[in-house]
């Protein structure tokens, strides 16, 4: 994609000098100039053409020259694979992924020749468990698939989707991804989150529902000195559009990772959405200041949903060291204090820039952090109260069946709904050059995303996923995917063995911690965890 960048400016003027010039020679010199003449006449109308269709936002940006990146991908999965390992640096999700989000975001039977392309004799290949008697299809999925999210103190329940839009922000995100994703979480009645970039116009233009994310960096509700503000948090959660608030501690891509986003790159929306001045850097610190202890969290989580009118408050988290989650555990047990939700990110989490060791080596995976998160409010008698989001590279069907059955009672998606808009994971987020505008603050660039035609294809990629997990479900002979227990999910562990989930993992019983009945591998975190500070 950088070579289609650099070229991008000056392939139209010289496909018009060439089209003029051996027009010139023909009927000047010979007539079968006009036949060159003419060739790069077809391709000056094709570029026109490019440029104003409104399907294919690599061609809107890169008329013509777009075309190849087309041909390299039809030549089949080799050169497809040549040509993304060629442009980019990282680990992008493989031909079938990006084909199956992509059918369904275009409506499109997600079906494929030929079986499976996968290893079904290699390590870590995992799949659901059909049932001889299926159960008669769950119609309306996308529309009644819901959860009730609100403990015993909040007054402002919500109902969400079983599958939302994970945190992304206004400025790594462009403002026209913002308000396709927006508009799609209207229109299928399911949630946005909006990052913690803060609650910009285009969340607002949108009219979808809101979950509000309040970072380390308080941005939307920050005062002068980078404190949390709690008279802009009430006045901005009072909008009917925020329907919950999530405190991030963390995120899977860079935990324990602050940032600062340079005076130069902040522009007056980016100023206006985060509540901070033009003309200086503005930074997100590692941790929070309103808090320092699990008990001081909850405390934080109280005011919130008190100064929010009594909307859902919960807290996200990539979970690194157990015993910080456990001392939260001890912590709800003895204030009797509750969060209404939790977010579990995995380390797998992608963002548009963070230190590669942070990205490969840091954090829990999802899995493993899920199953902990769960246990522990398990093992606490608490699980019943709390309701649990899973993130971290989710984006199928199976992928959300894996997290229900594990202990999630809903899935947040991030990249699935950035290809739903069209990203092509060139991986240039970091450098505003993002070809497809989707994450990038250039408004030539932006161009390529036309708003209404995104926003559908997000719409119909969130109603085909879930619709296909309901399908599964009913095949795997339950009633809904809220039913999805460990005993319906295999993995295999070896190249002779399968194993069930409750064959693989220890899933708790109520109130074993209480108990002190505490598995031998977690000992030490539980034992070193203490309600009143994150310290050992």
């Amino acid at each position: 994609m950088d070579i289609l960048h650099r070229a991008r400016g000056w392939v139209m003027p010289s496909l018009i000098v060439l089209t003029i010039f051996f027009g010139g020679l023909g009927l000047a010199l010979n007539s079968a100039f006009l036949w060159v003449s003419g060739s790069f006449g077809v391709l000056v109308l094709v570029g026109i053409y490019d440029l104003l269709q409104r399907n294919h936002s690599i061609l809107r940006n890169y008329p013509v020259l777009g075309h190849l990146r087309f041909l390299l991908e039809s030549a089949g999965p080799e050169m497809h694979q040549y040509f993304v390992e060629s442009n980019t640096s990282g680990r992008p999700f493989d031909r079938d992924q990006r084909s199956l989000i992509y059918r369904r975001s275009k409506g499109l039977d997600a079906v494929k020749p030929f079986g499976t392309e996968l290893d079904v004799y290699g390590y870590g290949y995992g799949f659901a468990s059909h049932s001889a008697l299926p159960k008669p299809l769950f119609e309306n999925a996308s529309e009644k698939l819901r959860i009730s999210v609100g403990g015993p103190e909040c007054s402002a329940p919500y109902s969400a989707s079983i599958m939302n839009i994970s945190a992304m922000s206004f400025g790594a995100l462009s403002a026209r991804a913002i308000l396709a994703l927006n508009k799609a979480a209207k229109k299928g009645r399911f949630a946005h989150d909006t990052g913690e970039g803060g609650l910009s116009q285009y969340h607002a233009e949108g009219g979808g529902d809101l979950i509000w994310q309040v970072g380390t960096g308080y941005f939307g509700c920050r005062a002068n000195d980078g404190t949390f503000d709690p008279v802009l948090f009430t006045e901005t959660s009072s909008s009917p559009q925020v329907k919950m608030i999530e405190i991030k501690l963390s995120q899977g891509a860079k935990p324990g990772h602050g940032g600062i986003l340079p005076a130069a790159k902040i522009t007056k929306e980016i100023a206006s959405a985060r509540k901070v001045p033009m003309g200086e850097d503005c930074f997100s610190p590692p941790g929070h200041s309103a808090f320092s202890t699990p008990t001081g969290l909850l405390d934080f989580v109280v005011s919130l949903r008190e100064k929010s009118g009594g909307k859902p408050v919960g807290f996200k988290l990539c979970v690194g060291q157990p015993r910080d989650f456990f001392a939260i555990c001890k912590a709800m047990v003895e204030t009797g204090i509750t969060p209404d939700f939790i977010t579990v990110d995995g380390a797998e989490g992608g963002t548009g820039a963070a230190p590669q060791e942070f990205s490969d080596n840091l954090g829990y995976p999802l899995r493993e952090g899920l199953l902990l998160v769960h246990n522990g409010l398990v093992g606490v008698g608490l699980r019943d109260r709390i309701r649990i989001a899973a993130s971290g590279k989710v984006f199928s069907s199976y992928g959300m069946a894996r997290a229900l059955a594990l202990g999630a009672d809903w899935c947040n998606v991030a990249r699935g709904f950035m290809f739903s808009v069209g990203c092509i994971q060139s991986q240039l987020c970091h450098t505003n050059l993002c070809p497809v505008g989707v994450a990038t603050q250039s408004k030539r660039l932006q161009r390529a995303l036309v708003v209404d035609e995104k926003s559908e294809r997000a719409y119909q990629f969130h109603k085909n996923t879930v619709e296909g997990l309901a399908e599964t479900a009913a095949a795997c002979g339950i009633e809904s995917p809220s039913d999805f227990k460990p005993h319906h999910l295999y993995e295999r562990i070896s190249p002779h063995d399968i194993r069930r989930f409750d064959q693989i993992y220890d899933f708790f019983e109520p109130g074993q911690l209480l108990e002190n009945r505490v598995p031998e591998s977690l000992r030490l975190f539980w034992d070193e965890a203490r309600a009143e500070s994150f310290a050992p």
